[in-house]
Parts: C-alpha cells; sequence; structure tokens
C-alpha cells in the first residue's frame, strides 16, 4: 500500500515526509514516522547540537510515552528522579494520592542528553539527519512541498513539518498567525556554583521566597545550583547574560550574590504567551513551539512538543502508507492545539501566582490552602503532567479517550507491547478479532489483563478509541481509526 515515489521535472531529492528542526519534538517525530517505514529526512539549522547542561524534567506522560517506545530504560540512567509535587507554581505540597502511574515522579536530565538520545533513536531507526541546513523558502502543490534551503539546493517531500521552534521559519513562510501576548516580564535562569555552604543558601533563599516567588538557587547536584532572579534592570534583551548580570540582580534582592561562579549556562526568558491559528496547511503541519510557547513555570514545553509528536506520527504515516481514514490527520490540530490552549491558560495562572503584588499574593494563599485537599491537588498535579487529558471521541464510558495507564498483562506490562507503534485490542473476552487490520493493529487475548472492561482498542499513542465487547461495534471503531481492511 506503499505510495510510488514521485518526481518532478527538476528531479530534486524526494521524501514522504522533511522535519524541520532536530530538537526533541522534530526526533521524536522522526523516530515514529519511521516505525512506520516512512522515508524520513530531519534538516537542522545548527551545525552543533546545542552543548549547554541545561536540566529539563520529563513528565509522567511523557515517562509513560518513552516507555511505550522502549526507550525509557535508555533514557533514566542519565537522569534524576525527584517525587511529582511542587510543580504547579511552585506550591509546595507533597504529591497527591491517586497518581495512577507506574511513572510518578519527574525525571530531571541535561537537555543536550535527552535531544542526543532521542536523535540517536532516530537515526538508528532508519531517519536521515542534516546539519547546518537553514529552510529559506517552501511551495506546495497537490502532490507535496518543494523545500529551499540556504545554498540553493531544492527538496521535495510528501508532506513537511516545522518543528523549529518559537521562532519557526517554517510557520513564518506559511504566514499562519501566532497571536497571544508579549512578555510582561522577563527572569534570568541558568545554573552555576555558590561560594556559600548550603545551608546559608537554603536559609537566606526560604527568606526571600516569602514575597518573591520568582526567586530561587535550587541544587542540581555536584555542587550546582539551578538560579532564577528577575532580569528588571538588565536592559539589552539583545545580548545574551552574563554572570555579573546575576551577581548584580541576586544582590539587588538578597542583599548577597552568594559567590556564584563557574556558569554551566545562561538564559533569559520572557512570559510571552502565543498559539499559532492553525497546526496544519495542506501538507505543511507546524508542532512543539513552533506552534505554541508559553513561560517555562511548571516545566511543560519540552513535555508537550514531545506529546505532539506521539500524536501525529502514526496520522502522518497512515496518511503517507495510504490507509489513512480521510479525516485522521484532521484529529491532529483538533485533540493537540485545545491541549496547547490549556497548557497556556495554565501557564498563565502560575505566572499570576508568582507576582509580588498583594493580590496575587492573597490568591497564592488561598490556592495553597485549596491545595490541601487532595482532589484539587491531584486535579493541578494532572494538568502539569498531561495525564489527565480526554480527547474528545464521542459519548462513552469516561476511559474513553483517555490514555491507559501501563497495566499487568500476561505477558508482562501493556506498554511492551507497544514499542513498534501499532494499535493493540486488549481483549479480554477471548471472542474479539482484528481480522483485516491485522497488518496495522495488534490483539491480545488476555482474560487476566488487569482492566475493568471486556475489551479496549488502544491507539499508538495509548489512548482508548473504544471500550466493549461487541465485535461490529469493534469494527466500525477500527475503520474511523485504521481505515479500510485488507480483504
Amino acid at each position: 500500500m506503499h505510495p510510488a515515489p514521485f518526481t518532478t521535472d527538476h528531479a530534486p531529492r524526494t521524501y514522504d515526509v522533511i522535519i524541520v528542526g532536530c530538537g526533541p519534538t522534530g526526533a521524536m517525530l522522526a523516530a515514529e514516522l519511521r516505525l512506520h517505514e516512512v522515508r524520513v529526512l530531519v534538516v537542522e539549522r545548527e551545525t552543533e547540537p546545542a552543548s549547554a547542561i541545561r536540566i529539563v524534567g520529563l513528565h509522567i506522560r511523557s515517562l509513560e510515552l518513552m516507555a511505550m517506545r522502549g526507550l525509557l530504560a535508555r533514557i533514566l540512567p542519565h537522569g534524576r528522579q525527584r517525587p511529582a509535587s511542587a510543580f504547579f507554581a511552585a506550591i509546595p505540597k507533597p504529591a497527591p494520592h491517586g497518581l495512577d502511574s507506574r511513572y510518578a515522579y519527574l525525571l530531571g536530565i541535561p537537555q543536550p542528553v535527552i535531544e542526543r538520545l532521542l536523535e540517536e533513536h532516530a537515526i538508528e531507526l532508519g531517519a536521515q539527519v542534516r546539519r547546518g541546513c537553514a529552510v529559506t523558502g517552501l511551495a506546495q502543490d497537490d502532490e507535496g512541498v518543494t523545500v529551499e534551503l540556504a545554498d540553493g539546493e531544492q527538496l521535495r517531500s510528501r508532506y513537511l513539518v516545522g518543528c523549529d521552534g518559537a521562532r519557526s521559519t517554517v510557520r513564518k513562510l506559511l504566514g499562519v498567525g501566532f497571536p497571544g501576548e508579549p512578555a510582561r516580564t522577563e527572569s534570568l535562569m541558568g545554573e552555576m556554583e555558590v561560594g556559600v555552604p548550603p545551608e546559608e543558601v537554603a536559609a537566606k533563599v526560604a527568606q526571600i521566597r516569602e514575597t518573591h516567588q520568582r526567586f530561587w538557587l535550587r541544587p542540581a547536584g555536584a555542587g550546582v545550583y539551578s538560579v532564577l532572579v528577575p532580569a528588571a534592570g538588565v536592559s539589552d534583551r539583545a545580548e545574551p547574560p552574563t554572570l555579573e548580570d546575576f551577581k548584580r540582580q541576586l544582590g539587588a534582592i538578597a542583599g548577597t550574590d552568594f559567590g556564584v561562579h563557574s556558569p554551566r549556562w545562561l538564559s533569559r526568558f520572557g512570559d510571552a504567551t502565543r498559539l499559532a491559528d492553525h497546526y496544519r496547511v495542506g501538507r505543511v503541519l507546524l508542532a512543539g513551539d513552533a506552534a505554541h510557547i508559553h513561560p517555562p513555570i511548571g516545566g511543560q514545553g519540552l513535555n508537550l512538543g514531545v506529546q505532539d509528536a506521539v500524536n501525529l506520527g502514526w496520522k502522518l504515516a497512515a496518511r503517507v502508507r495510504g490507509w489513512a481514514p480521510e479525516t485522521l490527520l484532521d484529529t491532529y490540530q483538533a485533540e493537540r492545539r485545545p491541549v496547547a490552549a490549556e497548557v497556556l491558560d495554565n501557564t498563565r495562572a502560575q505566572t499570576e501566582l508568582l507576582s509580588t503584588e498583594p493580590g496575587a499574593q492573597a490568591l497564592r494563599r488561598l490556592l495553597t490552602e485549596l491545595m490541601d485537599f487532595d482532589e484539587v491537588n491531584l486535579h493541578l498535579l494532572k494538568k502539569i503532567t498531561a495525564i489527565g487529558i480526554r480527547y474528545d471521541f464521542g459519548a462513552g464510558p469516561d476511559l474513553l479517550g483517555r490514555r491507559l495507564p501501563d497495566i499487568a498483562v500476561k505477558q508482562g506490562h501493556l506498554y511492551g507491547l507497544l514499542h513498534r507503534g501499532r494499535g493493540l485490542l486488549l481483549d479480554r473476552t477471548e471472542r474479539l478479532t482484528v481480522r483485516g487490520w491485522s497488518d496495522r493493529v495488534d490483539h491480545l487475548a488476555d482474560p487476566t489483563a488487569d482492566l475493568d472492561a471486556p475489551g479496549v482498542l488502544l491507539r499508538p499513542d495509548g489512548h482508548v478509541a473504544w471500550i466493549g465487547d461487541d465485535q461490529q461495534d469493534l469494527d466500525e471503531r477500527l475503520f474511523r481509526w485504521f481505515g479500510r481492511p485488507v480483504h
């Protein structure tokens, strides 16, 4: 069913999908496409991977996705686990009860490491990666997309995905609007060593944070601290911040610069919040920061992009392979854009709770009290970690549209059956079948599965697309998500 390669008069090099940007989103998307033997090229403007040792966090849902693809064992040795708590506006509350996941923790990992691991994974699966390639133009027609690089080379693909960050060239070339709010406040953030004892740092930070929430010095391991401080007074936004900028701002707020020295990386960020008007224009799509930006509070950015990639990958592959239902690719925007809009809203709310204004501080105190209720704490944590997402698949039980946790099955655990990125029928009745869809959907008949339903159909991203025990009803859902059967 794989379509034959197409050619043009000038015969540029052709691919099924070209991805612009080899960050975590682009690399994860390339790997997802290669699971279905899609010919993928990733072009990256930078000649070398990022080297700044910035620590990022993988939240519960991203850890689940890594487990689904057999990547978690590869990633875990490079990170540090910490409890799934105090994520929402950095309000110090313990992890709530009811986190229904085998991966209920945060994994802190250096950003260059996670980017390298995901890129290596994509290349091992057969993706091509070309660095030092800046995209300067694109044009699309009914058959595909022509991409022009800075050196004049032209490439051709059936589809193109912009994973090229907040200043996305692809989004700009498409003319897609990126409305939202510009930055109102800015902060300096970095990692560096300190020159005073840890207990002195902890005592001073606790005192300052009673009134200044946009301020911290947090141990990051090996004697290094993560430092956040307001950037007010550091005037030139075009220039990267210096260690002296950090010392000056620390001194202005805390009365000491803590003897900071030997920085690993230094950055400046604002609270700009924007969401692309469209995630798809014809054969060109957007994912990750190219589609949405927000303040880093809650640590959701990288996670949101990786989750975009897993949602999009199998759908785009289905389109390339020729079996996708007509509307399948449209569900990418229909599902992921509302998720991004909710993330933007929760980061807006968290940002307000960091303000030193009396009203914001009063609201923070009230929310701190409310989070003593486990239901409130759990609800907010599910927002941050993305395990509360429910896509609209129509009327049905509450589990319909939600992700299924990594439950026990006779072969071990559920996610071990999803490494190939295919659909899965988990059948406790032992009467159901995937018949003509067996080239796209696996079938596990297991009456012992730890599941409170007779059967469920899982999409490749682990979300429940059907629940029940009626074969005709199942066939209709198989057709909806996996196209026509092969007879």
